[in-house]
């Protein structure tokens, strides 16, 4: 397989948002799903609302963003309770589908080791190409979360899918699986969603305002101590998380100790190994500098200008 193309920009704006999708919307048509990780309640670090407005309004016409409900029970458990949440956090600006709303569908699992086929929101496949928008950052239980989670839990549904994903058959513990395993039941469930969109499917991350949580934690999110960076986009799902992940493990020891540290006590390097054995993208990659003419860089001179984090 040939280098995927990863770019990227230093400019954390709506403008470098747009720069960097149009650089990677080419198969982006129809009708388009944005999968956001819309956030609990208040949630202080998730995608600014403003940003993704403007990308819809500019770019995407049309676009409707989706989730699924959540396994466990909070703001987001029932689709009443998840609406309401989307609207606290400002969402509500475009319209929304909560796609296991009204039921679920199975997608087939092709080459998975633990499923052959997945659960996901209903209303999934009434949608002809899907843009993975990701605020990258860390995760309690997966290390990191990049387009490889925001899709295999984020489409899984909430009740059978996110099931599959987390718990043990006849288990008490809803988190019952984790390190390698859940790594790789969450990359199976991404496969199944990317296999249906094909190449009408891209990939941006976000690399701002990187705690070690997810935004499932909402305001009981652990601090930021990790610098911002900048936001990737590609059209290869491996390339676009290795990346990201390569950016982090650039950076001096002092900034990337934290997330770094999740990452590798989770296991989370586990989802790029094992994508790279169900073919889902390549981890070799060209990383490409939009604020100089396209050029390529090299990781380490992608961040060696990261400013410390402060508040």
């Amino acid at each position: 397989m040939s280098k995927a193309k990863v770019y990227f920009t230093r400019d954390l704006s709506p403008e470098g948002l747009k720069k960097v999708y149009e650089k990677v919307n080419a198969n982006i048509k129809g009708r388009v799903a944005v999968k956001l990780h819309t956030g609990e309640k208040n949630g202080p670090n998730i995608i600014p609302r403003d940003w993704v407005r403007k990308l819809l309004d500019s770019s995407v016409p049309g676009g409707t963003i989706v989730e699924t409900n959540t396994y466990y029970e909070g703001d987001r458990y029932t689709t009443r309770q998840h609406l309401e949440t989307i609207k606290v956090n400002g969402w509500d600006f475009a319209p929304v589908d909560i796609m296991d709303d009204k039921g679920t569908k199975m997608l087939p699992v092709t080459g998975g080791k633990w499923f052959t086929e997945m659960s996901v929101g209903e209303s999934m496949t009434d949608y002809d190409s899907l843009v993975a928008l990701t605020h990258f950052k860390g995760h309690m239980m997966g290390g990191f979360g990049g387009s490889n989670k925001n899709i295999g839990i984020g489409c899984a549904d909430g009740r059978i899918g996110k099931k599959m994903i987390h718990t043990r058959e006849g288990s008490d513990d809803l988190w019952s699986i984790a390190e390698e395993e859940l790594m790789e039941r969450m990359t199976e469930s991404t496969k199944a969603t990317i296999d249906h969109f094909g190449e009408n499917v891209t990939y941006i991350n976000v690399m701002r305002n990187m705690s070690v949580s997810c935004d499932c934690e909402g305001v009981n999110a652990e601090p930021v101590v990790t610098p911002n960076v900048g936001i990737i986009g590609s059209t290869d799902l491996l390339a676009a998380d290795k990346a990201c992940v390569d950016l982090v493990y650039a950076m001096k020891e002092e900034d990337r100790a934290a997330l770094v540290e999740r990452i590798e006590t989770r296991k989370g390097l586990r989802q790029l190994t094992y994508m790279k054995e169900l073919r889902m993208g390549t981890d070799e990659y060209v990383l490409i500098d939009t604020d100089n003419n396209d050029e390529e860089i090299s990781v380490e001179n992608a961040v060696k200008d990261v400013v410390p984090w402060t508040e």
